[in-house]
């Protein structure tokens, strides 16, 4: 049985393709456990369909999934999601900002603090000042707003329990709040900071008006979507001379707890 999904978004990462798998196969080897790594191509103009497929050659842990046209990255996370086969999900992107090393680390932290999910936090940033910024600005509206102390928000590098993936209902850019989404589900979290690292190639996706303003307006959604959310218990009555078997259901996850 599968014990580990990684899903990884790419754009137009061509060049990024073959030292990202060189990298991070012998890592995710050494943990010793059942793997894939879900690669989802959103819609390249460029050829990073074409360098995936040459990945997959030999090595069957990689699956790739493709779009006919560009979706997003948040639609790109969610068909890794469904494709999952793992009991954990691992999320990260494929610029090689991220280092490989730390995803052991996250996982053996998930087990350590039982908890149902670890998010990173890149402490010392590889990027340019105005992308810093710019981050910086739209992870303090975003705390703010959503009443959370995330210190980095938009660190790639998490690792889940697959049912809150799975469980997850997405829209487009809500890949920015998976945090806030999944506590808002009662899962509970620890946080881990990790490795970051200059970009070797290819340009970041997000500029001032995606980090901020757009952060903005979603983020406004998730905040209605809070104060709305449906939280309540309830327990099935057992009447007089009926099976003792009764349920208690608890807050928005969902499921039955049976006793």
């Amino acid at each position: 049985m599968t014990q580990l999904s990684l899903v990884i978004p790419f754009y137009n990462e061509e060049d990024n393709i073959e030292p990202f798998f060189r990298e991070l196969l012998p890592v995710i080897r050494s943990m010793d456990v059942p793997f894939e790594v879900i690669a989802v191509n959103d819609g390249s103009t460029d050829q990073t369909a074409a360098r995936l497929c040459e990945a997959m050659e030999g090595q069957p842990e990689i699956r790739c999934l493709t779009f006919a046209r560009n979706a997003g990255q948040t639609a790109a996370f969610e068909a890794g999601f469904r494709a999952a086969r793992g009991e954990l999900i691992v999320t990260l992107d494929g610029d090689l900002q991220i280092d490989p090393r730390d995803i052991p680390l996250m996982v053996d932290q998930l087990r350590k603090d039982d908890v149902d999910f670890v998010y990173g936090w890149r402490k010392e940033r590889k990027d340019t000042w105005l992308k810093r910024l710019s981050t910086r600005v739209a992870n303090a509206v975003r705390n703010r707003l959503t009443g959370e102390s995330i210190p980095d928000t938009g660190c790639p590098l998490k690792v889940f329990r697959t049912v809150i993936l799975k469980r997850m209902k997405l829209f487009n850019g809500m890949h920015r709040f998976f945090i806030t989404l999944a506590h808002m589900d009662g899962w509970k979290s620890s946080q881990m900071i990790v490795r970051h690292r200059h970009r070797q190639h290819g340009k970041s996706k997000y500029g001032m008006w995606n980090r901020l303003f757009r952060s903005l307006r979603d983020c406004l959604a998730v905040r209605w979507m809070m104060k709305r959310h449906l939280k309540y218990q309830v327990t099935e009555m057992v009447g007089r001379g009926s099976p003792k078997n009764s349920g208690d259901l608890t807050g928005a996850r969902g499921h039955w707890e049976q006793s």
